[in-house]
């Protein structure tokens, strides 16, 4: 039986927006095909430019601090419009990649993945600000799970190819086809996407948009949550295909393999997401995923010589990250509606630290030995939890969304 996600229950979407979310699913597939690919193939980029993993930690640290500018720069969205905003977004991402083609060194890897960084930072705050302004909120969840199942995709799709351009050639070949799809997609957006219209906000500052909502304290409790959680993933996320290769010894094709797998899971749950989140509630969604995403570590760390119980403890790891992610963007598109852009911008400015936080320690974690990734994984883990718990109890009305 056929499931129509865009005509499910209460949401009924006009065929332009149909094309549009088609279109912007598509884009992101592409951004995230490029972000994932240097995690499970890390060793593979480290050794094709000759650094270590700690160097290699250090360059996701740099693209980490400037992905954080992004706010500055997305919130342009909230001044000129959502479309303007897009658009910048993937140029940004298409000079990126174009940045890594003309440099093929380390400095034009740090580069050119920065620049990247930036861009998908301002291209997915402007997209979701714009779905925002046109989806009800009580129906948004399932919108913005369908343009996350680009994150899965990219994993599944865009992985293994861009890998095996990797594994035939070099590191920096998979940029020249994504600089290549890049550019066609701006086309795309440019041509397809309509310009939005002005409105009421339009005419403040950057400065003054950031003076609202730091003024809100869901906004701020949400943020911190974001950096708490997003480090939690990247400690793991960051050396996880290095632990593979260490602790088992396999090879290029398994790397593969996982990835994958991974990927597949996550499209699990990013149809599950479309499916229930609006049922369930963004915030009891929240929490479950985090707690599903903690039991997943301790697992992981207790997985020993068992490849098989590895790769599933990974799939549940991704599968409620994104379940989690996809929950608290859905909560803080709609949490200061008068600045919505530059809330999603911050929001994934704190993403952008939470990775530079994970990328900075994770290395160092991992020489002492695994179990201390996990562990540190599971410490911040808890203290979102805690912290969103606490706030929860002082926010009784809130509980329905």
């Amino acid at each position: 039986m056929e499931v129509d996600l865009l005509n499910a229950d209460n949401l009924v979407m006009p065929r332009s927006t149909r094309r549009e979310v088609f279109l912007f699913t598509l884009i992101r597939t592409v951004i995230n095909s490029g972000y994932r690919l240097v995690y499970p193939f890390l060793p593979l980029f480290a050794a094709g430019m000759g650094v270590s993993l700690e160097q290699m930690g250090l360059a996701f640290s740099i693209r980490s601090v400037l992905g954080a500018v992004s706010p500055f720069v997305a919130s342009i969205a909230d001044t000129y419009g959502r479309k303007k905003g897009m658009l910048l977004g993937l140029f940004l991402f298409w000079l990126g990649c174009l940045s890594s083609v003309i440099s093929p060194t380390f400095l034009g890897f740090v580069i050119g993945s920065s620049i990247v960084v930036v861009g998908n930072g301002v291209f997915i705050p402007s997209m979701q600000s714009y779905l925002g302004d046109r989806v009800p909120y009580e129906s948004r969840g399932r919108v913005l799970a369908i343009t996350e199942l680009s994150w899965a995709l990219g994993f599944i799709l865009g992985v293994p190819l861009l890998g095996f351009l990797l594994k035939t050639y070099n590191w920096w070949t998979p940029s020249i086809a994504l600089s290549i799809a890049g550019f066609i997609l701006l086309l795309c957006l440019w041509y397809f996407i309509p310009s939005d219209s002005h409105s009421r906000y339009r005419g403040l500052s950057l400065l003054s948009n950031f003076k609202l909502i730091i003024r809100v304290g869901p906004v701020v409790i949400g943020l911190v949550t974001a950096f708490l959680f997003t480090t939690s993933n990247e400690v793991i996320n960051l050396v996880f295909g290095q632990w593979i290769r260490d602790n088992f010894g396999l090879a290029f094709e398994t790397l593969t393999l996982a990835s994958v797998i991974i990927g597949s899971s996550e499209l699990a749950s990013e149809f599950l997401s479309a499916i229930f989140l609006d049922r369930v509630g963004k915030l009891r969604t929240l929490f479950l995923s985090l707690a599903l995403n903690t039991i997943s570590v301790v697992l992981l760390a207790m997985s020993g010589n068992s490849f098989t119980l590895a790769l599933i403890c990974l799939a549940f790891f991704y599968i409620s990250f994104e379940f989690a992610l996809i929950a608290l963007m859905t909560y803080m598109s709609e949490i200061f509606p008068a600045a919505r852009a530059t809330v999603l911008a911050v929001t994934v400015a704190m993403f952008s630290m939470g990775r530079l936080g994970g990328s900075l320690v994770g290395p160092g974690l991992y020489r002492s030995g695994f179990w201390f990734s996990c562990l540190t994984s599971v410490f911040l883990n808890l203290a979102a939890f805690v912290l969103f718990f606490v706030f929860l109890k002082r926010t009784k009305p809130i509980l329905a969304v």
